[in-house]
């Protein structure tokens, strides 16, 4: 099975594949991104848009090997969970089985790295066994932003989200695994090289992540940029922002930041080729793809931690 990936310094990074995302995603998620507006960045096609003009985005975990450690960044939708949105509900998807092709057999994983606490995100988070849901990740620590964790306990909760925190939040909580990170705006680091950059908007906690090895560097977005297209539109918020006019102002400083600087971006919605580097500046900034470096199954991929 493929596995692209990318090497940043001594890390390396694997797409962990779990689903494409129906034609209808788009313009529900980012309703600013019409046809004419794709129109008028003719690189987004063929890869990041259809002929139509309709956005293409997927769902996917990015898994980081740093410094002898097993992070997976954010977990997807999950199998078998009743959700609201019907792109979402009751997915059968061959996600473990990627992931341990991948080198990253659940028992493996050291840390889970959770960009917020949103549905497709988190799913991932646990799987059913006997009926119940435990964590699929039973040797890792989840982490959190203390801020996203604590703005969820204190608003009232329709309820398709308090279904997704019983079933994809809670259990890890009460198994002891959820660690809550404070953020600072310097960001936080949770590893050797690996640091959690405050970049709020679509959630108040939310976080992007940041990788530096040997004089490279890496960004994993989350939900900060969904899509290609607000590289040159910023402005373009997603219907999902809890903070829309945070959001903007949060995704132009760090696409500003980013420009032309070399720095890997692995966009967490964006279908493939998925990474890329920033160019140019203002309404001529550009997404510019970087094709995986190899693309193939991982040697002891399904080999746990001894």
């Amino acid at each position: 099975m493929a596995v692209p990936t990318w090497t940043i310094g001594e890390f390396t990074v694997r797409r962990v594949d779990e689903v494409l995302l129906p034609p209808a995603t788009g313009p529900w998620l980012l309703p600013g991104a019409t046809p004419d507006v794709v129109d008028g960045h003719d690189w987004l096609r063929p890869d990041f848009a259809g002929d139509d003009g309709v956005l293409r985005l997927a769902s996917h975990s990015f898994a980081v090997s740093a410094g002898g450690k097993r992070i997976l960044v954010d977990t997807g939708i999950g199998n078998g969970k009743q959700r609201a949105n019907p792109a979402w509900h009751d997915l059968r998807t061959g996600y473990l089985e990627r992931l341990a092709e991948a080198g990253f057999a659940p028992e493996s994983v050291d840390l889970v790295v959770l960009t917020h606490l949103h549905t497709d995100h988190v799913g991932w988070n646990t799987r059913t066994v006997g009926g119940g849901w435990v964590p699929t990740f039973p040797n890792a620590r989840y982490l959190v932003s203390r801020a996203e964790r604590e703005f969820w306990a204190g608003v009232e909760m329709d309820e398709p989200r308090r279904g997704m925190f019983r079933d994809s939040v809670l259990p890890i909580e009460e198994a002891g695994l959820l660690d809550l990170v404070d953020v600072p705006a310097d960001g936080a680091e949770v590893a050797p090289g690996v640091r959690l950059l405050p970049t709020p908007g679509h959630t108040p906690g939310h976080v992007a992540v940041q990788l530096d090895s040997a004089g490279r560097t890496a960004l994993i977005t989350g939900d900060c940029v969904h899509h290609p297209v607000q590289v040159p539109r910023p402005d373009i918020t997603s219907c999902a922002d809890i903070d829309p006019v945070l959001a903007e102002s949060t995704r132009r400083r760090l696409l500003a930041s980013l420009a032309g600087t070399g720095t890997l971006v692995l966009g967490t919605h964006f279908p493939p080729p998925t990474a890329g580097q920033i160019a140019g500046d203002g309404k001529g900034r550009r997404w510019v793809p970087v094709a995986p470096q190899r693309t193939g199954r991982e040697e002891g991929g399904s080999t746990a931690k001894g």
